[in-house]
């Protein structure tokens, strides 16, 4: 037996002797990527969604064609039951000269991309929850769907700090904070990799997009990042460092962008010597979706895919992402540039080293074959049914309420109104709906209040789509269907049905053309006619509720004052529609916080809460602070927060412990949060960050002593000579229910 075929060695063992005997051709093999919907022999039935049909056939000569005796690395983008994954795999395993399985890689952001598989909320609302715990059994979700159908590998968790309130990708995200992101991240990961990807529910996270990407200029997805050393490494890094040394991540995906003006995958500094040297990447880094031919065609740093290439590989990059350079070019062009000496072959076996372990501690040689029918009993089975809604539920954030919510059993008349009160959003990155129905909020609030008379009526559309044409942009051609039809305005006929009913709830926000990727916008004004509509309702007299289904933040600059209660709950997935029907009956009672900080007014970004100090404090059309701060979120009972102690263990060691107790007359959840000041530091800092949150149930009157301990990590800045350091002086220690909801502080001095 050949040595890497035996069990009882190490992976690294086994995948030093196995590239020992590999070909140049062969080891180029292991780092391109296909797409496996290109051999589908009748095509996808649905080109949005990569799928391929039970009953479809592959072409295989297509795919031996390609890939000869040698093999392919990866495999991306075949939705289809296990058993064509198995189709590719026995060839790559039983003719080619090796045997070397590949890595089957998905779409995976809250949930597999997999027709009738779970829809979660997206991240932005599960970062809403400020629930680790969550978090975790969220990823656990999304790993085992994925890895029952046959795929490996994803490309998530993102992980970008999402601090351009305008770009379309803010609902992938998992919010403005370092701190929120990082933890969320972790776990969300840890949910997902599980410890073992040996395992049959586990998979390869891969977490994107190292490693600035969240602050496009201007809003536009993959414009530049206007950062300096010391942000990078204190506000975003962190992020990435934890995922890969705390969470286990293996991979990254590399930015679009670049980052004061060094485009990241061609960047050796970014690339090689913090990513892999400093940080200790296990796996390896890939290329976004088209990332290497914008090299050519947006960066200007490169003349050709030849230069583009060898700009990558020089830098470290390991692998292209998916057919950004065709995939015979792409292996032509790497043959060439090592023959002629431009590229290492050393450094090409270490990718290919690293590729080669991961495989071996998949367990792709002595299982290569996914199992043809475990996936009916996993996919949106109970448990993940339960984890959806529940993220739904927690990731609810209530922004003002004069009183008129819950809403009272005994109401009469309801009026549903609202683009998408009708139909539900769930965002991009989507599954399809395959084989069960999404209730829209209609649906639910006509269950939900039996005894009174529900009416709804669209009033007015986000967008005016072209009914179900295919919208294709840069990046991701199948999450940007359009799902709204043409919806008429009927503005008239909402305001009608709201005059003459007890209280209207109106559900509005954004769809897959106003959020996501590659849609951004330049205004946060809810799009279209809505805000006229909130309007026209509002001047009836009638009670308006208004519900958000939002991808990113909203200027309610006019909303806040006509409406009697606010509430976002962004894109809940499929359970979506319940958990806002059981937190306006009061059946849940609301307890997330916002995770990106909403502006007073269009027009007012960044509006982040860290910002550095040093600007003049107002505009002249008001404050520049947010409207609605990170971390806030009302609830319908009321928690008081006592006794702040504060007890040195160690150096740069404090154990932090105060009591939150709820004060008002219903059972509920309370997000507590720590944030600290740095109050004399010898650069600019924010005048507050978040270190530690918890979240926690409390029966009425039932109060609970908290505890966080703070250490080094927690007091180091990044100093003028870009070291991190502990710089003695008074720290305040803020404990609060918001970043603009302090409720007790006490100051600790490092000597």
């Amino acid at each position: 037996m050949q040595k890497y075929k035996d069990s009882s060695l190490s992976p690294a063992e086994r995948a030093e002797d196995l590239l020992a005997q590999m070909t140049l051709r062969e080891k180029i093999a292991q780092i391109d990527i296909t797409r496996g919907v290109s051999y589908s022999a009748e095509g996808s039935k649905d080109p949005g969604n990569c799928s391929v049909a039970d009953g479809d056939t592959l072409d295989m000569d297509k795919f031996a064609a390609l890939v000869g005796d040698r093999g392919i690395g990866y495999i991306h983008d075949i939705y289809a039951s296990p058993r064509y994954k198995n189709e590719f795999q026995r060839y790559l395993v039983e003719k080619t000269r090796l045997g070397i399985p590949c890595i089957f890689t998905a779409e995976a952001l809250h949930g597999v991309c997999h027709h009738g598989a779970s829809i979660l909320p997206v991240p932005l609302v599960l970062s809403q929850s400020f629930d680790a715990d969550l978090a975790e059994a969220y990823g656990d979700c999304i790993a085992s769907e994925t890895r029952a159908l046959g795929h490996h590998e994803i490309l998530a968790p993102n992980l970008d700090v999402a601090r351009e309130p305008r770009w379309g990708r803010t609902e992938e995200t998992l919010g403005e904070d370092t701190c929120l992101a990082k933890t969320m991240g972790v776990a969300v990961i840890r949910g997902e990799q599980k410890g073992d990807i040996s395992r049959p529910d586990a998979v390869i996270t891969e977490p994107k997009h190292y490693c600035v990407h969240g602050i496009a200029e201007g809003g536009l997805n993959c414009a530049p990042a206007r950062a300096g050393v010391r942000e990078v490494e204190t506000e975003y890094l962190p992020v990435f460092e934890a995922a890969i040394r705390e969470g286990g991540a293996y991979n990254v995906m590399a930015c679009y962008n670049s980052i004061d003006s060094e485009v990241v995958i061609s960047s050796r500094r970014y690339m090689t010597e913090i990513l892999k040297e400093r940080i200790g990447l296990p796996g390896i880094s890939r290329a976004d979706w088209g990332a290497i031919e914008r090299l050519m065609t947006h960066h200007f740093t490169a003349a050709d895919h030849k230069e583009a290439i060898r700009a990558v590989k020089q830098a470290g990059l390991d692998m292209q992402g998916c057919c950004d350079v065709p995939e015979a070019e792409y292996e032509q062009i790497i043959y060439e540039l090592i023959e002629s000496g431009e590229l290492s072959e050393a450094d090409l076996d270490e990718s290919v080293r690293r590729i080669l372990r991961m495989k071996f501690e998949l367990g792709l040689f002595e299982h290569p074959y996914a199992d043809e029918a475990a996936y009916k009993s996993v996919l949106r089975c109970e448990k993940h049914k339960d984890i959806s809604l529940r993220t739904a539920q927690e990731g609810v954030v209530l922004l003002k309420n004069d009183g008129v919510l819950p809403l009272s059993e005994d109401i009469k008349t309801i009026a549903v109104i609202g683009p998408s009160s009708a139909l539900q959003k769930i965002g991009g990155y989507s599954s399809r709906p395959v084989g069960y129905t999404i209730r829209s909020v209609y649906d639910e609030m006509r269950e939900k209040f039996a005894a009174a008379t529900v009416r709804q009526c669209d009033g007015c559309a986000i967008t005016h789509t072209k009914g179900d044409e295919t919208v294709y942009v840069d990046g991701q051609p199948h999450l940007t269907k359009a799902l709204d039809a043409d919806i008429a305005d009927m503005l008239d006929t909402a305001v009608g049905i709201a005059a003459s009913s007890d209280v209207a709830v109106l559900v509005c926000g954004d769809n897959n053309v106003t959020s996501g990727e590659g849609m951004d916008r330049s205004s946060l004004t809810l799009a279209g006619k809505q805000r006229a509509l909130i309007e026209k309702v509002a001047a009836t007299g009638t009670p308006v509720v208004l519900v958000l289904e939002n991808g990113k933040a909203v200027d309610l600059s006019v909303e806040k004052d006509v409406c009697s209660a606010i509430l976002t709950a962004g894109f809940g997935g499929e359970f979506g529609a319940k958990a806002i029907a059981d937190v306006l009956a009061g059946d849940v009672n609301p307890a997330g916080r916002l995770s990106v900080s909403f502006p007073r007014a269009d027009g007012m970004f960044p509006c982040y809460y860290t910002r550095r100090t040093g600007g003049w404090p107002d505009y002249y059309e008001g404050k520049s602070s947010p409207l609605y701060a990170f971390g806030f979120g009302l609830s319908y009972t009321q928690f008081a927060y006592t006794d702040l102690q504060i007890d040195k263990r160690a150096d740069y060691t404090y154990d932090v412990s105060f009591t939150v107790k709820n004060i008002g007359g219903r059972d509920g959840d309370e997000v507590a949060q720590l944030y600290l000041h740095d109050v004399i530091g010898s650069v600019a800092r924010p005048l507050l960050q978040l270190r530690h949150f918890c979240r926690v149930h409390l029966k009425a009157g039932e109060e609970m002593r908290l505890r966080f301990t703070l250490l080094w990590d927690d007091f180091k800045l990044y100093n003028a000579a870009c070291e991190w350091v502990v710089e003695p002086g008074d720290f305040e220690v803020l404990v609060g229910a918001a970043s603009s909801d302090i409720r007790l502080r006490q100051t600790v001095t490092i000597e």
